[in-house]
C-alpha cells in the first residue's frame, strides 16, 4: 500500500539509487507491517537547484542530502513511524555511506479507499 518517492541529487550513482530503493523496502516490510510485493516507487533525479533541502534546519546536511516521501495507509503508531525512521536512516548508512543527517523522511498518511491498484477498483475499500 504505500508509495514511495524518493528525491536524489543527480550526481548519486545508479548503484546508489537501487540500494536506496532497497534499503527503503525493506525497512517498510520489517517494521510497518507492509506486505511482500508491495512495491511502488518513483526515484527523481534534481540538480542543485531543483532539490533544496536547508543545510542547517534541525540538522547538519552536505550535498548528498535525500528526501523520502512515503504515502501509506493511517493507523501506524508513533513508535512504528521511528522505528520506520531509525530503519531506513541506519539501512541507507549501511548500504551506501550516507550520513543519517542527509536523509530527510516524511509521511503521508491517507484513508485505506484512497487506493486503486488498477482495473479501476478501490481495492482496500472497506
Amino acid at each position: 500500500m504505500p508509495l514511495v518517492r524518493i528525491d536524489v541529487p543527480a550526481a548519486t550513482p545508479s548503484s546508489d539509487r537501487e540500494a536506496i530503493a532497497g534499503v527503503v523496502y525493506d525497512a517498510l516490510v520489517t517494521t510497518a507491517a507492509v506486505p511482500a510485493n508491495d512495491k511502488f516507487m518513483v526515484i527523481s533525479e534534481h540538480e542543485p537547484s531543483h532539490l533544496i533541502l536547508d543545510p542547517t534546519y534541525v540538522v547538519e546536511r552536505t550535498d548528498r542530502a535525500l528526501i523520502i516521501q512515503i504515502t501509506l495507509n493511517a493507523g501506524r503508531t508513533v513508535e512504528v513511524k521511528k522505528s520506520l525512521y531509525r530503519a531506513i536512516a541506519d539501512g541507507l548508512h549501511e548500504a551506501v555511506g550516507m550520513r543519517t543527517e542527509d536523509v530527510f523522511i516524511n509521511l503521508v498518511e491517507v484513508p485505506k479507499e484512497n487506493w486503486s491498484f488498477g482495473g479501476g477498483i478501490a481495492q482496500y475499500a472497506d
